[in-house]
């Protein structure tokens, strides 16, 4: 959900900004009176309203269907007040797991609501003055900048003759960022010692775990030095800042001339691409991130050479691909087959035997993800995924009407392609053909 940000807010957010922008060596001393104010906080609070996973609470329960019902402006204002008064203290941060794209499970840290409007106030108030700082290559949790940018600049510097590729990833980026460090960097800018305050807290609260009796294991806390949670509001920026002492290094030091390269980065995800000095691009990079606290993992970081062998970035593949009709070569970025194996898994769950659900109900479901996944792999050459896509997404409705219905042959007559993507409304990758009519009941 996109929120239309206050015009108040906006002109603070604006003015920051500019200010950063026009002097690099500035130091904002006076920003806690900001984080405090009336439209921050609310905007703060519809802001986390809005966000995915808004409907889970933290350790203490409380849903904003519950302030809501006792009174918003009155939960605000007690916000206030404890912020005002410097006797406002973070909650434990609620770690669940959740299952990665790729096998196994990813901690996920849940605070509690008051602390997400508290983080995303911060937010609001000190990501311009960053992002004046920041380098053209990153481009994660960015405001206007995408993953699928972020793909699109790897794709060009590639058609451009940067080819030598390092191919890196970082050992448990998240886990491990500096603490001391961490604010270090955060104090080249910002040196509000209540802000400063705000984040070292932030840093500190202890995580929450349940056994699967129940039972609580506090981990974390006051004696942790290292990680910033992943699912608290302020870790993406907190993780951008450390980096960018990674890519403000790089440009310092002249590596871009020096190895003919460029550095593509997405959150803990980076790329060098070179010409012809990649492996010096590496050893470079391993001894930087060693400086910085931060590990190289050796197993998956890899030299590349684009022009005989391709490499997966952000769920796209990207290197030497061949047209099918011509045979001529090419530089591509498409959908990995990661990527499409991932999504016929979850078209395949959602079309289980056992769904029971009103046929609308289980296409709009369908039609979500298929929607979510198209919008994300709109870029490059997708004619080979979506084909691939939509074979398996027609097999397995098929399927799964001829299972509701009784159907003892096969289906292919009753429920068509041209049926299923048509009047019975299932999403297609491929554009449907001119004149077809689509949404009906099953």
């Amino acid at each position: 959900m996109s929120l239309q940000t206050p015009d108040s807010v906006r002109r603070l957010q604006r003015a920051l900004y500019v200010k950063a922008k026009k002097e690099p060596a500035y130091r904002f001393y006076l920003l806690y009176d900001k984080v405090v104010r009336d439209d921050i906080l609310a905007h703060a609070y519809r802001v986390s309203r809005a966000a995915k996973g808004a409907r889970t609470p933290g350790v203490d329960g409380v849903t904003f269907e519950a302030i809501e019902a006792t009174g918003q402006a009155e939960w605000l204002a007690g916000l206030k007040g404890a912020l005002q008064d410097k006797t406002y203290r973070p909650d434990a941060v609620r770690r669940v797991l959740i299952p990665k794209p790729g096998g196994g499970e990813r901690p996920l840290g849940i605070p509690t609501i008051r602390d997400r409007v508290v983080q995303t106030a911060v937010k609001l108030v000190v990501e311009p003055i960053f992002e004046a700082d920041f380098e053209d290559g990153a481009y994660g949790y960015r405001p206007k900048r995408s993953a699928q940018d972020a793909v699109q600049a790897v794709h060009e510097a590639l058609c451009d003759g940067c080819t030598d590729v390092v191919d890196a990833d970082l050992s448990k980026y998240f886990d491990t960022i500096p603490h001391r460090e961490l604010l270090q960097s955060v104090a080249r800018r910002v040196v509000d010692r209540h802000v400063l305050h705000l984040l070292k807290m932030w840093l500190k609260t202890p995580i929450e775990e349940r056994d699967e009796r129940g039972g609580r294991r506090m981990t974390g806390g006051k004696r942790s030095t290292r990680g910033t949670p992943q699912g608290g509001v302020i870790s993406p920026l907190l993780a951008n800042i450390y980096m960018h002492r990674f890519l403000r290094a790089w440009r310092d030091r002249g590596k871009g001339q020096q190895y003919q390269a460029r550095v593509i980065n997405y959150a803990d995800d980076f790329v060098i691409l070179s010409r012809g000095h990649a492996a010096e691009a590496l050893m470079w990079t391993r001894w930087a991130m060693t400086n910085l606290g931060l590990t190289l993992n050796e197993t998956k970081t890899c030299l590349r050479n684009a022009q005989r062998e391709s490499f997966d970035f952000l769920g796209y593949t990207l290197g030497r691909d061949r047209y099918r009709k011509t045979g001529q070569t090419y530089l591509a970025a498409k959908p990995s087959k990661k990527s499409v194996q991932r999504l016929k898994r979850a078209v395949r769950a959602q079309l289980r035997p056992g769904n029971q659900g009103r046929w609308s109900e289980v296409r709009d479901r369908l039609n979500r993800t298929l929607r979510g996944w198209r919008n994300y792999f709109s870029y490059g050459s997708r004619a080979t995924a979506y084909r691939a896509v939509d074979n398996h997404v027609y097999a397995n409705v098929r399927h799964f009407l001829c299972r509701r219905h009784h159907v003892p042959t096969r289906g292919t007559r009753r429920f068509s392609a041209e049926q299923v993507f048509g009047p019975l409304g299932v999403v297609r990758m491929r554009p449907l053909p001119a004149g077809t009519q689509s949404c009906a009941s099953a």
